[in-house]
């Protein structure tokens, strides 16, 4: 039985207490003289309550004509199947921050390292942060962009990196249906069209020294007793990359084969690589030895830790007579005395460089023949580097 309330009853109701309308409609009564509305109803086992406001009191009072005017619609939506309770419940308000934190921790599985894993905090977290609290569902291009723009000038690389991590988180969000629009920070085809010209983000060629001053380098790391500069001289014969080095570990040199095997995991294209050792390579893998408190072949100044990419960076520019050299510009200086000097094969060249040539039928045929010639050739380049 419903409308068992009367208007002009209402305001007498002092006993605390709960008190009937009918169908689902109560008024509750609290000591203190409060009334509240609210509905109750089941969803199957489960009991719910709805509070619909208060009795003659607050800024926005509700009557019991409007009490059952309220009543009456969550009834309707009860016949049609509707859970009113769930219709109240706000929608989650996904952020471009939500979408962050869980990219990265679905990412953790994939990363190198962690520098690499690094980066990619900082980029998102520090760079990105204009976009944090926005929704995911809303942002767009001018949010992009304007997030990007202050690093395009300055840091152009590190603004198209910016640029592809939040494509990234965005994608994430659109797969998860947390985003019906297409991405802001795609490039072609939209940022390109409000941006700086591409060609202004392309990566520079890192300086590199030519390699008639190798000689002169090496001879002035020679004279150089410290760690840095044994790492940038083994380098150099090697023809590897910073972070390969600075890892190397005395289990990776086989001593017997005069081989070094890079594990996958500090390579580029993550694929092991196995160096043959030229004599002088090795004699600075022994000398190291002698030295070694850790497994490290190069350790840093912290115990167990490796030297920095900065302390090779600063010995080769203490040695070398361009200042402007890079680390990483030595591969350069291998590779062109490849070619004008030693008249080595491309595939030999490419090979000792750990780069990819050709199809998987072909590297792995070559993976097989070339160790032997890429051992002449390395002997070659340290006959050649030798001061």
């Amino acid at each position: 039985m419903r409308h068992r309330l009367r208007e002009s009853n209402l305001k007498n109701l002092t006993k605390p207490g709960i008190y009937a309308d009918g169908d689902g409609l109560f008024l509750r009564v609290r000591a203190g003289g409060s009334r509240q509305w609210f509905f109750i109803y089941r969803r199957g086992t489960v009991r719910r309550e709805l509070g619909l406001g208060g009795y003659g009191q607050g800024t926005a009072p509700v009557s019991l004509a409007l009490a059952r005017q309220k009543a009456e619609a969550i009834r309707d939506k009860l016949a049609r199947g509707l859970d009113p309770a769930a219709e109240r419940k706000p929608a989650r308000v996904v952020t471009f921050r939500d979408c962050m934190d869980e990219l990265l921790a679905a990412k953790a599985p994939e990363w190198k390292n962690d520098k690499h894993r690094a980066q990619w905090e900082m980029t998102l977290r520090e760079y990105a942060k204009p976009l944090h609290d926005l929704p995911v569902a809303e942002i767009a291009m001018g949010d992009v962009k304007a997030c990007i723009l202050p690093h395009w000038a300055e840091r152009p690389e590190t603004a198209d990196r910016l640029r592809s991590r939040i494509l990234a988180v965005i994608d994430y969000a659109i797969a998860h249906e947390w985003r019906a629009a297409g991405n802001p920070a795609r490039w072609r085809g939209l940022l390109d069209k409000v941006m700086p010209a591409r060609r202004k983000l392309e990566r520079g060629h890192h300086a590199a020294l030519a390699y008639a001053a190798v000689p002169e380098m090496m001879g002035a790391l020679r004279e150089s007793t410290g760690c840095a500069a044994r790492a940038v001289e083994f380098l150099t014969l090697t023809a590897a990359r910073s972070g390969e080095v600075r890892g190397a570990t005395f289990s990776e040199i086989d001593l017997r084969a005069r081989t070094w095997t890079v594990p996958a995991d500090r390579m580029k294209a993550g694929k092991p690589h196995v160096v043959p050792l030229c004599d002088r390579a090795l004699a600075i893998i022994e000398a190291r030895r002698q030295r070694a408190t850790c497994a490290l072949i190069f350790e840093g100044a912290v115990a167990d830790r490796p030297l920095s990419d900065t302390a090779l960076t600063k010995a080769l520019r203490l040695a070398s007579p361009d200042k402007a050299a890079t680390v990483h510009g030595m591969r350069s200086a291998f590779r062109d005395w490849c070619g004008d000097i030693a008249g080595a094969p491309r595939e030999i060249a490419e090979a000792a460089l750990a780069h990819e040539i050709g199809n998987a039928v072909e590297a792995a045929y070559r993976r097989s023949t070339a160790l032997e010639k890429r051992r002449e050739l390395m002997q070659a380049w340290s006959d050649y580097c030798s001061p």
